[in-house]
């Protein structure tokens, strides 16, 4: 089984369409996987229909005091397996560093899992312990970033927390690579970044994506209509760069 984490402090940046993409196009070609939504916001649960009241979550999972399994969390949707979000999560911070052990209960619970082949982990828009306790957990991080100025802002505060959780916590963690989204060729903005970027790399000891992620309409229409960008207009420019991009990430492993 292998977990990946999107990951970027920065918000509105398609970090939520990146992974629910990922998942939807791992899922509809044959690997059995499961989401989990790790943003207290919940936008992936909202997306996948999942039910957050009445029924476990993640919250239950990593914060209750008579904490359950992960596969009791798991529900079964229309856009595929998920452990919902709650808004309870938004005391993660509290009750994780509490506990001496506290980031390690994600970890913990995935290791009891069986019957996955991928694991794809949406996470907060910011650094607090919900995002170390998934770095912790998996296996490789994908960062979506956008191409604009304030781009790399935030991006070495990043680098830094993840290599110290590969320093002292998970050895085997990777950067997978940094994938550029909502990304259009014609401007000279977003040329100047991707050639900004490329220089960065080398020091994030990782790589750029060569797939780029170009932004239409359709993608935002399927998040208003709560569908999966690939049930909803699978040959749209977004959802045929994210099919390219899912080949290079498993041509990768």
């Amino acid at each position: 089984m292998k977990v990946y984490v999107i990951a970027n402090q920065k918000g509105g940046i398609g970090k939520t369409t990146t992974a629910t993409a990922l998942a939807s196009i791992l899922a509809e070609r044959g690997y059995r996987t499961l989401f989990i939504d790790a943003d207290k916001q919940g936008n992936s649960s909202d997306t996948y229909r999942a039910d957050i009241e009445g029924v476990p979550t993640l919250y239950d999972v990593l914060l209750d005091d008579d904490r359950i399994p992960l596969a009791d969390a798991i529900q079964a949707t229309l856009c595929g397996d998920i452990v919902a979000s709650d808004p309870l999560l938004r005391k993660a911070d509290k009750i994780l560093y509490d506990d001496v052990e506290g980031l390690y209960r994600l970890q913990d619970a995935l290791q009891n899992l069986k019957g996955y082949d991928y694991v794809v982990i949406d996470t907060n828009p910011s650094i607090d312990a919900m995002l170390k306790s998934c770095l912790i957990a998996c296996d490789e991080v994908i960062i979506p970033i956008t191409a604009d100025r304030y781009a790399l802002q935030g991006l070495s505060q990043l680098h830094e927390m993840i290599q110290a959780i590969k320093r002292r916590q998970n050895p085997n963690l990777k950067i997978a690579g940094l994938l550029l989204v909502k990304y259009d060729r014609r401007t000279n903005l977003s040329k100047e970044v991707k050639e900004s970027l490329e220089r960065v790399v080398d020091h994030l000891d990782t790589r750029l994506f060569h797939t780029k992620i170009r932004e239409s309409i359709r993608a935002r229409e399927a998040q208003a209509k709560r569908l999966m960008l690939i049930q909803y207009q699978k040959n749209c420019t977004t959802a045929a760069d994210y099919e390219h991009f899912v080949d290079e990430l498993l041509k990768g492993e």
